[in-house]
C-alpha cells in the first residue's frame, strides 16, 4: 500500500500579511525618495537605498523599536520571503543590464576602450586588495579569511556602474561625443571583467583557498562562457526567432526572463554566483541577432519600476549608519572611499592619456569610470550573503557606491564644459543637430 505524503503547508496568514506590508512600505518609500533624488539631479538608487535605511536599524529601529520588531522580525523564515523577492529582482535587473550593453561600441573604439578599462580596473583592484590586508581584522565577520576579504574588496572597488553615467551623458546630450562613447565602451569591458572576477572570488569564498579549489574557481567561469557561446547562443537565437512570430511582446519577454532564470540556476548549481549567470544570459539575448528591443519594454518596466526599487530598499535595510560613530569604522570608510576614488580616477586618467586624449577628456573618463552605483550595491549584497562582509564593512562599501555616484555627474559636467566640441569628436555618429536616442531604461540607476 502506497501512503501519500502530507501536503506541504502554505504560507502562514500572518507571514503573508507581514510580507505584503514590507513590500508595500519599501516600494512606496523607494519610489517617492527615488523621484525626490532625481529631482535634485541625483541617481534614483540613492533615494531607494535611503528608503531601506529609514525602515532599517538606523532610523525606525531606534525611533519605534516595537513596530520595527513587528515589521522586520528576527525570524529567518520571514526575512527569507523578502529576500526571495529581492533576489528575483536583482537577477532580472542584471539580466536586463546585460541586454542593454552595446558591444558595437567596443568594436568601434576597441583598443582605446581596452586601455582605459584595464588601467581603470587593475589599479583599483590592486589598491583594494592591499587595503583589505591592512584593515583591522576586528571588522571582519568571525571565520572570514582575510585573503578572501582582501580579494573581494579589490573586486568591489574595481567595478563601475555605467548606467549612472549613461543617464548623465544623455541628459547633457554628450552620448555622441568621443569621450561619451569611450566611457560607455570602457564600462562594457569593466562590467564583463567585473562579473567574471566576482564569480571567481565568490567561488573561492565558498570552496576555500586550496590549490585545486582555486583552479576550479577559475575554470568554472571560463567553462560557463564557452558553453554559453557554443550552445546557449544558438538556443536563445532559436527561441527568440520563434517568439518573434507573435506580434505581441509576451513571448519575447518570457524567453528573455526564462533565459536569465536558467542561466542563474546553472551558475548557482556550479557554486558560482547566480548574478554571473544572469549577466551572461542577458548578453546572449542582446547578441543573438533576433532581439526586438521594443518587445522587452514590459520586462524593463516591471523590473525597473517594481523589482529593482524593492531590491535596493532591502539593500538599505542592511545598512547600519550608527556603526559610523565608531572611530575604527569611520576611519575605514574614509580610507576605503579614498582608495576607491584615487584608484579609478588615476587608472582611467592614465589609460586615457596613453590613448592620446587631452587632460579634460581624461578627467571626464575618470569621473565616469569612478561611478559605482548599482553594481557596487549588488557586489556588497553578495559579500554580505556569503559572510565575507559584516554589517560595518557592508555599510562602508554601500557608502562608496553612493558617494562615487553622486560625485560623477558634477565632475563630468565640469570637465566636459572644458572640452572643445570638434567635428572629429562626433565619430561619424550623426553629428550636427541629431538628437541622442531615447535613454535606456536601465540608466535610471
Amino acid at each position: 500500500m502506497v501512503l501519500s505524503a502530507a501536503p506541504v503547508p502554505t504560507i502562514a496568514q500572518h507571514s503573508l500579511l507581514v510580507l505584503l506590508l514590507q513590500l508595500a512600505l519599501l516600494l512606496l518609500l523607494a519610489l517617492a525618495l527615488g523621484q525626490l533624488a532625481a529631482r535634485f539631479k541625483m541617481p534614483a538608487i540613492v533615494g531607494e537605498l535611503f528608503a531601506g535605511v529609514l525602515v532599517g536599524p538606523s532610523v525606525l529601529g531606534h525611533l519605534l523599536p516595537g513596530f520595527s520588531a513587528w515589521l522586520l522580525p528576527k525570524q529567518p523564515e520571514q526575512m527569507h520571503l523578502l529576500d526571495a523577492v529581492g533576489q528575483l529582482g536583482v537577477l532580472l535587473l542584471v539580466g536586463v543590464t546585460g541586454m542593454e550593453l552595446k558591444f558595437d561600441l567596443v568594436k568601434r573604439r576597441g583598443a582605446t576602450a581596452v586601455r582605459v578599462s584595464l588601467a581603470g580596473l587593475l589599479l583599483p583592484l590592486g589598491l583594494g586588495v592591499a587595503t583589505g590586508f591592512l584593515l583591522p581584522v576586528s571588522l571582519l565577520p568571525d571565520g572570514t579569511d582575510q585573503t578572501v576579504f582582501a580579494l573581494f574588496l579589490g573586486v568591489a572597488l574595481c567595478v563601475s556602474a555605467i548606467p549612472v553615467i549613461a543617464k548623465t551623458l544623455m541628459d547633457m546630450n554628450l552620448l555622441h561625443r568621443e569621450v561619451g562613447q569611450l566611457t560607455l565602451a570602457s564600462g562594457v569591458i569593466d562590467d564583463v571583467i567585473g562579473w567574471f572576477l566576482l564569480s571567481i572570488v565568490s567561488a573561492m569564498a565558498t570552496a576555500g583557498l586550496t590549490t585545486g579549489k582555486i583552479a576550479t574557481s577559475l575554470l568554472h567561469p571560463v567553462g560557463v562562457v564557452l558553453v554559453a557561446l557554443l550552445a546557449g547562443r544558438p538556443l536563445v537565437r532559436l527561441a527568440l526567432r520563434a517568439a518573434n512570430r507573435s506580434p505581441q511582446a509576451g513571448p519575447t519577454v518570457a524567453v528573455a526572463a526564462l533565459s536569465v532564470l536558467l542561466g542563474s540556476a546553472g551558475t548557482h548549481a556550479l557554486g558560482l554566483e547566480a548574478v554571473f549567470g544572469a549577466f551572461v544570459a542577458g548578453v546572449l539575448v542582446s547578441t543573438s541577432g533576433e532581439l526586438d528591443p521594443e518587445k522587452l519594454a514590459p520586462l524593463r518596466t516591471t523590473v525597473l519600476a517594481f523589482l529593482a526599487p524593492v531590491y535596493f530598499a532591502t539593500a538599505g535595510l542592511r545598512m547600519d549608519l550608527t556603526a559610523l560613530v565608531r572611530p575604527a569604522v569611520l576611519l575605514t570608510a574614509v580610507a576605503v572611499l579614498a582608495v576607491a576614488i584615487l584608484g579609478k580616477f588615476v587608472g582611467a586618467y592614465v589609460g586615457a592619456k596613453l590613448s592620446g586624449l587631452n587632460r579634460w577628456e581624461a578627467l571626464a573618463l575618470g569621473a565616469g569610470m569612478n561611478s559605482r552605483g548599482v553594481i557596487e550595491v549588488i557586489v556588497a549584497m553578495v559579500g554580505l550573503r556569503l559572510g565575507i562582509l559584516g554589517a560595518e564593512t557592508y555599510t562602508v562599501i554601500v557608502l562608496v557606491a553612493i558617494v562615487t555616484s553622486l560625485m560623477a555627474p558634477p565632475i563630468l559636467r565640469a570637465a566636459m564644459a572644458r572640452v572643445e566640441e570638434t567635428a572629429e569628436s562626433r565619430m561619424g555618429l550623426g553629428g550636427g543637430g541629431e538628437r541622442d536616442p531615447a535613454p535606456s531604461p536601465a540608466a535610471r540607476v
